[in-house]
């Protein structure tokens, strides 16, 4: 299929154009068809903050990276992003974020910072003591 030039409407029947978005590419493209993120199926909560690991090989423009992934990694570059936020950055589903995530962190160029689970936080009573003897003193 041959390009439109910029400003002109696309082909008649082109099914991969959107008048308003521009091209269109599906989401399990993006992915290579995968749903599972990372090689043993890692998980990225949607409040998991990803960073830009600087010291590993890949993190500064390594050609072999798709331009999603690129995306990814420009956004990490200035700060530690939210699975969310990353979403809502790139315009991609968090599923395909997610996928994407994965592909980073196998290569080493991102760090995930999980989310504490609640069963590993502080019980409220406790917290609520430590409140209490603060302002005690």
């Amino acid at each position: 299929m041959t390009e439109d030039a910029p400003g002109t409407p696309p082909l008649p029947g082109s099914q991969w154009y959107d008048q308003e978005a521009g091209p269109l590419v599906r989401p399990y493209a993006v992915t290579g068809g995968r749903t599972k993120a990372g090689p043993a199926g890692t998980h990225f909560d949607l409040i998991a903050l990803v960073a830009l690991d600087r010291a590993a090989p890949g993190a500064d423009g390594d050609g072999s990276l798709g331009p999603e992934h690129r995306t990814l990694v420009e956004l990490c570059r200035t700060e530690t992003l939210s699975v969310a936020e990353l979403a809502a950055g790139t315009g991609l589903p968090v599923g395909v974020v997610r996928v994407l995530l994965g592909d980073l962190l196998e290569r080493g160029c991102v760090i995930v910072s999980r989310p504490v689970p609640p069963a590993h936080l502080p019980d409220e009573r406790i917290l609520r003591e430590v409140i209490e003897g603060l302002r005690a003193l």
